[in-house]
């Protein structure tokens, strides 16, 4: 059992809404056709720690900023990360619940770490992608077999077309995905197109949700690190910047017209951000609705349209927290980014303290809990008082030392 703050008692399992794994060293290496493995990722050492090698060394991304979980922020400046010291629970299913056990998780929603930004992040190739896409996706329902009520994976959607998306969505239905990870429209482009109605229709007939997690759909470069005091993962994106034109392209292109029970998901990039582009976009939509050519083509304000039809996520957002209600409280869910930088692993419990100390116990409990299970369909491990009851380690919720 956890208390909050005060008074506030979490008798039930919490659910971590974006956890993520690193994809083992392997992967690729091992799954992938003889005739692509050289193009295929592959970690390479540096003094610098374990670098991703990927599509033949055109692209090299360090391990270290995924890898960070159960280091302070001093440590985490100072090591370099390679897979021989980061957490195993990074891509060993059996660490995996030893780690959400003593953090007080009894089901993580799993994102990659490459494939963040889709199906391009591997190759441009198409055949190459493809293949990549496929191959981490059964690994990673291979990696949720360990332990099917508490691990959820979500597929990877390539960028090569909307064949190739429809075929993958299919594919991770076949293997138990309660989700989709999409980083551009499934025409692979950044504009909507007319042939994407088949993607979004099975994904809205098959009652998938489609996720969009930060770093995807991007329309302008970033400054290079080169030239800017880089803080890593830059802060206006984790609070909604990146987000906010991704909505209003659903809403204006017309997709939640025709495909109005489509479920979509804006993920990492916090909550509080909602209710200031909520009160903009209904305020123009009240203003000039008359005056634009196409103005008077919505059938709902943008609100109606967020509200039914978005998710979000966040890991400290007491902003949003303030201001929940207009966030859309039954579609916001707290997550804890573990085992990238942004985690506070294995002590979460003082980001539930500093989020939602004060708060009603049926807000929270939607938050942690109830939003997440209804949008997956999950199927928590049975419980009492809010200590997981089927774990090898029967661990308490209370937050552990590390071992």
């Amino acid at each position: 059992m956890l208390v909050i703050g005060k008074d506030l008692v979490v008798d039930y399992p919490v659910i971590d809404a974006d956890a993520h794994v690193n994809e083992p060293p392997d992967l690729w290496q091992s799954r992938l056709p003889a005739n692509m493995r050289e193009r295929g990722p592959k970690v390479v050492r540096t003094d610098a720690g374990d670098s991703w090698s990927i599509d033949g060394g055109k692209v090299i991304r360090l391990v270290k900023p995924t890898a960070l979980a159960g280091l302070s922020y001093v440590q985490a400046g100072k090591t370099a990360i390679t897979y021989d010291n980061m957490r195993p629970g990074s891509f060993d299913p059996k660490a995996r619940l030893h780690d959400m056990d003593m953090d007080g998780m009894a089901c993580q929603v799993l994102y990659p770490s490459i494939g963040l930004q889709g199906g391009k992040a591997y190759s441009d190739d198409p055949e190459l992608q493809i293949a990549c896409v496929r191959a981490y996706n059964d690994w990673l329902a291979e990696f949720c077999g360990y332990a099917p009520k508490r691990l959820y994976g979500l597929s990877i959607i390539p960028t090569v077309g909307v064949a190739a998306a429809i075929a993958e969505m299919k594919h991770g239905l076949d293997i138990g995905m309660r989700g989709a990870i999409i980083s551009t429209f499934p025409n692979g482009t950044l504009d909507p197109e007319p042939e994407d109605a088949a993607f979004w229709d099975f994904c809205q007939d098959a009652d998938i949700p489609v996720q969009v997690h930060i770093g995807s759909f991007n329309r302008t470069p970033m400054v290079p690190r080169a030239k800017r005091k880089s803080l890593g993962i830059r802060p206006d994106l984790k609070a909604g910047a990146g987000a906010m034109p991704i909505v209003m392209d659903f809403i204006e292109c017309g997709i939640l017209d025709d495909f109005p029970r489509l479920k979509l998901v804006m993920v990492e990039a916090g909550v509080g951000w909602i209710p200031t582009l909520l009160e903009q976009a209904d305020d123009f939509y009240q203003r000039y609705r008359w005056t634009s050519a196409t103005g008077e083509d919505y059938k709902l304000s943008p609100s109606e349209y967020f509200y039914r039809n978005f998710y979000s996520t966040f890991m400290i957002d007491t902003m949003g927290m303030a201001l929940r209600h207009k966030c859309g409280i039954d579609h916001i869910m707290w997550s804890t980014d573990y085992p990238h930088g942004g985690t506070e692993w294995p002590y979460s419990r003082t980001w539930l303290e500093r989020n939602f100390s004060g708060l009603p116990y049926d807000e929270v409990r939607k938050m942690i809990h109830d939003n997440a299970v209804a949008l997956y369909r999950l199927t928590p491990p049975p419980s009492e008082k809010g200590v997981i009851t089927d774990s090898p380690q029967k661990v308490g919720r209370m937050a552990q030392p590390v071992t």
